[in-house]
């Protein structure tokens, strides 16, 4: 039975010693003090006006919890929709149950205002 699981045991020690060599040989044959080009703001081109560890808005976290739903929603479809006719009309109905769910929760998030972007 151990032989079963000694390749395993190979490809972790052998990718543990890759790990621990090229982060080794990075601080090794690194720079040790980069130039200030490189130091420089680089996403947009201008320093930051405040803190970057201000507050977020909440509805920027609401968008991004509501695209999170409806990827997974996406994600559930496809295996669904794969296997819809071993599974039948009780695959069918749960799968409109979840999506009227869903839909219900988006249009409570709709009139909540919670998509209103000022």
């Amino acid at each position: 039975m151990l032989a079963e699981y000694f390749p395993i045991l190979i490809f972790l020690a052998i990718s543990i010693a890759m790990g621990v060599i090229l982060l080794s040989m990075g601080g090794i044959l690194g720079p040790r003090s980069p130039d200030s080009e490189k130091t420089s703001p680089y996403e947009c081109g201008f320093e930051a006006f405040e803190d970057t560890r201000s507050k977020f808005d909440v509805r920027y976290y609401l968008v991004a919890i509501l695209f999170i739903i409806f990827d997974l929603e996406i994600a559930f479809f496809i295996p669904w929709a794969l296997v819809l006719d071993k599974l039948g009309v009780f695959g069918l109905i749960a799968m409109i149950i979840f999506v009227v769910e869903l839909v219900i929760g988006f249009f409570f998030v709709w009139k909540k205002g919670a998509l209103e972007w000022e």
